[in-house]
Parts: C-alpha cells; sequence; structure tokens
C-alpha cells in the first residue's frame, strides 16, 4: 500500500528513541520528510544521524530540535523549524512521555502536578497549537496507553491522566474536522522499548513481570517498536484519510474492553 507520505512533513515529539523514534523511521522509509524532538543534544544527533543513514534523503529528510513538551514556547518553535527546513507542515506525532509509576496511595501532590504539567498540559498544548496550523489533509496522533480504556497495575497518574487526554483528542477530532484537518490517538499495550523495561525491572523481577504480562496477551508476545511505528504511520497518512476520533489499541489483544 502507498501511504502518500512521499515529501509530507511531521513533526515527531520524543523521537530519539523507543516509539517516536520507530514512527519516525516508518515515516522516513516511505519518503516523508521529519523534525524530531528530544531532551538532549547528545540523543538528538545519535537519533538524527541514525535515521538519516537509512533515510532515502539523509540528512535533508530528517532534522532534530532539543526541546521540552512542558514549555508552552515548544509548539511555535517546532512549528517555525519545520516550516523553515521545509517549507510545510503536514502533521505530527506528539508522544507525551510516561509519569512517574507507583500507586495512587503513595503519589503525592507535587508528582501529580508535575506530571500534570508535563504529560497532560504539555500534550495538550501541542496538539492545540500544531492542529489549528495544519491545513485541510494535516493529521494529529497522540501516543498514550492502554490505560486510556483499563488501569494498569502500579502506574496511577497514567491511569488518572492519560483518558483525559483521549477524550481532548476526541474534542479536537470534532472540532478540527471541518478544516479538514484528522485527530487520532494510539494506545500502545506492551511494546519491547526502554521505557516498559524499566516498568519490568521495577517490579524487583522483570523476567516474572514480562511472564505474567504476556499470559495477558492473545498473540503470547510483546510487540516490536517497529510494528507501533507502521500503525503510527499509517493513522498520520492520507491513507487513513476517513480514520478521525480513533483510539487504537496497539497490545496483541490485551486490552478487554471492545
Amino acid at each position: 500500500m502507498d501511504l502518500q507520505l512521499r515529501e509530507r512533513v511531521y513533526i515527531v515529539t520524543g523521537g530519539t528513541r523507543g516509539l517516536g523514534r520507530a514512527t519516525a523511521a516508518e515515516l522516513l522509509t516511505d519518503g516523508a520528510r521529519v523534525l524530531l524532538t528530544g531532551r538532549t543534544e547528545t540523543s538528538v544527533r545519535a537519533a538524527v544521524d541514525a535515521l538519516a543513514s537509512g533515510a532515502a534523503g539523509g540528512h535533508d529528510a530528517v532534522r532534530g530540535v532539543v526541546a521540552d513538551n512542558g514549555d508552552p514556547e515548544t509548539p511555535a518553535r517546532l512549528v517555525g523549524e519545520a516550516v523553515a527546513a521545509w517549507g510545510q507542515l503536514d502533521g505530527a506525532l506528539i508522544s507525551v512521555g510516561g509519569p512517574p509509576a507507583g500507586p495512587a496511595t503513595a503519589m503525592t501532590d507535587e508528582q501529580w502536578s508535575a506530571a500534570f504539567e508535563t504529560v497532560f498540559l504539555g500534550g495538550v498544548r501541542l496538539a492545540r497549537e500544531i492542529g489549528t496550523r495544519l491545513e485541510s489533509g494535516g493529521s494529529l496522533a497522540m501516543v498514550l496507553s492502554t490505560s486510556v480504556r483499563q488501569p494498569v497495575a502500579g502506574l496511577s497518574i497514567s491511569n488518572g491522566l492519560r483518558p483525559g487526554l483521549a477524550m481532548v483528542a476526541k474534542t479536537l477530532a470534532d472540532e478540527l474536522g471541518p478544516s479538514g484537518v484528522r485527530v487520532n490517538t494510539l494506545l500502545p499495550g506492551r511494546i519491547g522499548t526502554d521505557r516498559v523495561a524499566e516498568l519490568d525491572a521495577a517490579t524487583g523481577d522483570a523476567a516474572a513481570s514480562r511472564t505474567a504480562a504476556i499470559s495477558q496477551i492473545p498473540l503470547g508476545r510483546y510487540g516490536e517498536p517497529e510494528e507501533f511505528g507502521r500503525a503510527a504511520a499509517f493513522l498520520l497518512s492520507p491513507a487513513a484519510s476517513f480514520l478521525t476520533g480513533v483510539a487504537l489499541p496497539v497490545d496483541g489483544g490485551m486490552t478487554r474492553s471492545l
């Protein structure tokens, strides 16, 4: 299938590793241009160099910016960088990161407030500011979690914030739809990223945690980042032109709700 991504321009936040990087790689493979963000110059440079080596356009196809999703100036800066580099902007993958793990009874007000500022408000701000700058045919996708549909043990802050972000995305789909802009969300389950490995290790027995999680996945394994990346690239692409307001689980069937 031709995803019609050639020479389209996308911002990918959190694109230096994990799900963001996997999505950036898939977009580049299909001929898109990508502006990725990360928190440090070292990680951004390394990701850009690695992705450029496999992209048809090399370094002309991928650029990087050090940025903090929680900074109110970030959305305008990213839009400006993308337009300055390639003269247009066609969409964005907004990855809002993972808040601290722990039970609801142990999370402090300070942890909730910090997560709200970066994970929730940062994500809303990026979606709002980028979404309203897109022209007809533009597309946003937010990387959330299966915690939108059912709680994940030990991730109480994620369980609290991500369903709200999903509803904001659904609202933006209604508001931006008349202008031809689509807004969707992706709900990854247990994908083999550094973040999931850290969560498994935090239990004190990573192997047992992984075994327990796999027992709940009908496909019987963790997903690969590339599998998520392909789903995200499709959802962002013109090939998904009649999909908006969708919350797409990428979880091997782990989520038990419809």
